[in-house]
């Protein structure tokens, strides 16, 4: 590690479950494919009601450069296309597939380079025609992370092995039992992007991970680098700044200082996209929190509703007082389980009554805490302060869209302020403006 990056906080881990092996959930009745798994335009489904589909037959299409296609989890009848419940709250427009329960795959050997002889740009469109996205949680399309324009060479990949929100530990699992495809999933971007050099970075709360690829056959020019315990170090630019020093221009990206970074989730996915041409329909998560009955680490069918996962994991052993997609500090808080796992989806947890702090907020105090722990160096109670008195002419020009919403200023405010709330309704309140003009 290069220097600490600005800011930040250390939660409790909770990592209770890094100790429980992966373990496959069985084939269901019903998947819900949600369009819209993806930052940039939803996919546009190309199946409708009546159709029948083969596991892994692309059912949806990309509708832009930034989009992503969408694959059927597993072979049945499309019974619909219609709005249905989504982790953000609204009800977004899903392809409803019946299984047949033959679990019948579509034909990809032909999307497949198993000897690896095709060559950069083919895996390129491999990425692309598989659907993959990141899968750390921002599901930003992968294959333009890895088309960087002539004029930003990459230098480095990263390898991005932090997973530092509590509770999670999906991609710690997958280090520990599939290093193989990481590895070469890495070594499959780097070509991509003309990288001659890479870091797999690894917080110190998973020594058996760090130990895992220091043994393994990696290339000398892949170094494995320990990083002291700190939230939000796996977000991208903080991981850059802890690995190697460099600050990415404020509403710039990685590739403007020579480097890309990919969840070890999404380089896994890259290496099956390519080695085998499996598109991404299934993934790692965690179930955690106190009241599911069987806590641990699954691989779930994208599409799977979240109630199916409880159920088949052994039910509750209590009322759910709060439901959460992904980690405690970043993720998105739900209603009910009837949302579906989504490509970005790394866990969902669920607590008690009385397990969850309850909210008191109350008037800023300008103690300047979550100054101190905010990574991107942004004032967060002004820019509370001037959401809360409808002052949004001002927003932009005090750097809102820079926050990357992690949660820090919440976290340690005495006053209990939701930061993160006011802040997400200024962000929208400056797209509706513009969307006005």
């Amino acid at each position: 590690m290069k220097s600490q990056f600005r800011g930040g906080v250390h939660p409790a881990d909770s990592k209770d479950t890094d100790k429980e092996a992966v373990k496959t959930l069985p084939l269901l009745e019903l998947y819900l494919v949600s369009l819209s798994q993806h930052i940039g335009s939803p996919a546009e489904p190309i199946v409708s009601a009546g159709d029948k589909v083969l596991k892994y037959q692309e059912i949806a299409k990309p509708t832009g450069f930034i989009s992503a296609s969408l694959h059927a989890p597993t072979s049945g009848t499309v019974k619909a296309v219609e709005p249905s419940p989504h982790p953000s709250g609204r009800l977004i427009p899903a392809i409803v597939i019946e299984s047949d329960g033959e679990d019948r795959e579509f034909d990809i050997s032909t999307n497949s380079d198993p000897n690896l002889e095709k060559g950069p740009e083919v895996w390129n469109d491999m990425v692309k025609n598989a659907g993959i996205v990141g899968m750390g949680g921002a599901a930003f399309p992968t294959h333009v992370k890895l088309s960087p324009p002539d004029d930003k060479p990459i230098e480095l990949m990263i390898a991005n092995g932090i997973e530092c929100e509590p509770y999670l530990t999906a991609d710690h699992r997958l280090m520990l039992e599939s290093p193989e495809l990481v590895a070469v999933g890495l070594r499959l971007t780097m070509e991509m992007v003309g990288a001659k050099k890479a870091i797999i970075g690894v917080e110190a709360n998973k020594p058996d991970a760090i130990e895992t690829f220091r043994s393994f056959d990696l290339p000398p020019d892949v170094e494995v680098a320990e990083l002291p315990v700190m939230y939000p170090q796996g977000a991208e630019k903080q991981l850059i700044y802890a690995l190697l020093g460099k600050e990415v221009p404020k509403g710039g990206l990685p590739m403007d200082v020579g480097v890309v970074v990919q969840n070890v989730g999404t380089l896994a996915a890259i290496c099956e996209a390519v080695t085998k041409g499996k598109p991404l329909v299934e993934r790692i998560m965690t179930l955690g929190g106190s009241v599911p009955a069987g806590p641990g680490n699954y691989l779930a069918r994208i599409g799977t509703p979240l109630s199916d996962i409880v159920k088949q994991t052994g039910g509750m052993k209590g009322p759910a007082a709060r439901i959460v997609s992904g980690g405690p500090m970043m993720g998105q808080a739900m209603t009910s389980f009837e949302s579906p796992v989504l490509k970005g989806t790394s866990g969902l947890l669920v607590f008690g009554p009385g397990e969850m702090k309850a909210l008191n907020q109350r008037a800023c105090v300008r103690c300047g805490a979550c100054v101190r722990v905010c990574p991107v160096s942004l004032m967060p109670q002004t820019l509370g302060n001037m959401v809360e008195w409808n002052i949004f002419d001002e927003l932009e020009q005090n750097h809102i869209n820079d926050c990357i919403e992690c949660g820090c200023c919440a976290y340690v405010c005495p006053s209990d302020r939701n930061m993160v709330q006011f802040i997400r309704q200024g962000k929208a309140e400056i797209i509706t403006r513009g969307q006005k003009i």
